[in-house]
């Protein structure tokens, strides 16, 4: 999709603001000795959002200049932790009052408003931190990785995993050759983000809640209680990215950094039919990847949901151990690469047996086992970025294929047992019945 096919949706929410040139946190970089501090807006302060906000505020060099959030209930806890932020329910007008006093934004809300709320803040040149997905759409995720590249902004996707000690050390282990070229990748979680048929009939809104806001961007729908917010948002199509680009996105992205891939050619997901409403209990979906340096020439990745991986060889452990519930496995020409998720070393399998890792090679320090020590460190990088002092490790330009990554997988679902094929330069799929969930029409609200 054209950019400015693109910013026609942004524009009917951007009314009345001027959208100026980047000329701010994009030269943050280069303007250190000027800028000592970093004034922050976060859009969703509820949930995750609150971890973001409190993990971002933990920065020394940081002030929190803004909360919003739809549901007053939230505003009002964060508002208690941060009482000199001005607060907003709309992050429109927000972003609007207070362009020259932000100079990031952390977007925090459910998948469908990641795009929407990312997009009006990098046109108004600000630096993003959003949560993962990166975005609701493939169309979504291409331009924002646009936009950030032709601003030259700063720009990090949420997934804290990435800077965790376990994950750098397998990336490392597969680049350096301990197992040669991958050629298979098998990848699972029994977590389980799907929903059946739409629920009927319709509740009270509750006093607390904005719900046109809440909805943004998406199509109107009556609101029932449990269903939305705070519910189930990520079990369902018009707002969430299922299980897959949940859960996928943590266990995706240190296979996916570590061989260096691209977006894949074909993707089949083998899944219940649609209902229209919800997203399947289970999936198993499988991508063919073209070749990298570090992987065979064509390259398989297979995902599972909902329920333990199908018993395999290449998942069988030494000893008759059990699998993690979660985790990675890399099949490689010399052994396997055992990664299970999370904080937990990956360990070699050679043979059938685990074998001994030197990793003194790497002049790691010890390994860290605290999710509150590590978790920071992946915002602090974008906080240091900012200032000019760090390099973010998942701009953009990565989460943006990541995210096409995950979000073809998702959109197969739509389309159970038949093999997409997919044409990266082109942006759209052979199979021209697929090509309608690429991209979204926005609500005006």
């Amino acid at each position: 999709m054209k950019k400015r096919e693109f910013l026609k949706k942004v524009a009917v929410f951007t009314t009345g603001i001027t959208l100026f040139p980047s000329c701010g946190v994009n030269k943050i970089a280069n303007a250190t000795n000027k800028i000592k501090r970093i004034r922050t807006a976060h859009i969703g302060v509820g949930g995750m959002g609150m971890e973001d906000l409190q993990a971002i505020a933990s920065h020394q060099l940081v002030d929190v200049a803004a909360l919003c959030d739809v549901d007053a209930n939230n505003l009002e806890a964060a508002k208690v932790l941060f009482p000199q932020a001005k607060i907003y329910k709309d992050y429109r007008k927000l972003l609007k009052e207070m362009e020259g006093e932000v100079d990031a934004v952390i977007v925090s809300t459910p998948d469908h408003t990641h795009a929407p709320a990312s997009m009006m803040a990098m046109e108004l040149g600000k630096a993003v931190y959003c949560q993962k997905p990166l975005a609701h759409k493939v169309s979504e995720a291409r331009a924002m990785q646009k936009i950030a590249k032709e601003k030259s902004l700063i720009t990090q996707m949420g997934i804290q995993v990435h800077s965790f000690y376990d994950y750098k050390l397998a990336t490392l282990l597969i680049q350096d050759g301990i197992i040669g070229k991958v050629s298979t990748v098998r990848a699972w979680t029994p977590r389980n983000w799907g929903y059946g048929p739409a629920p009927e009939g319709e509740d009270s809104v509750p006093a607390h809640l904005d719900w046109n806001l809440w909805l943004g961007t998406a199509p109107k729908r009556p609101y029932k209680e449990e269903i939305y917010h705070p519910g189930k948002w990520r079990n369902l199509l018009d707002y969430g990215c299922s299980t897959l680009g949940d859960m996928g996105v943590h266990i995706f992205d240190t296979p996916y950094n570590a061989l260096q891939l691209d977006v894949p050619k074909t993707i089949t997901n083998k899944c219940r039919a649609p209902n229209g409403f919800g997203f399947p209990e289970k999936s198993e979906v499988t991508y063919q990847f073209p070749g990298t340096k570090y992987t065979t020439e064509n390259h398989t990745w297979i995902w599972s949901d909902g329920e333990a991986p199908a018993p395999h060889e290449d998942l069988k452990l030494p000893n008759d151990e059990m699998l993690h519930d979660q985790g990675a496995m890399f099949i490689g020409e010399k052994g396997r690469l055992y990664l299970p998720h999370f904080q937990l070393m990956p360990k070699l399998i050679v043979n059938g047996k685990y074998q001994d890792i030197d990793i003194s090679k790497f002049n790691l320090e010890e390994p860290v086992r605290d999710y509150a020590v590590e978790a920071p460190k992946h915002y602090h990088q974008f906080i240091d970025a900012c200032l000019g002092k760090d390099k973010c490790t998942a701009p953009f330009s990565y989460a943006s294929r990541l995210t096409e990554t995950i979000l073809l997988g998702v959109l197969a679902g739509r389309f159970p047992n038949q093999t997409l094929h997919w044409n990266s330069a082109a942006a759209k799929f052979e199979e021209e019945e697929a090509n309608q969930y690429l991209d979204t029409k926005y609500r005006t609200f």
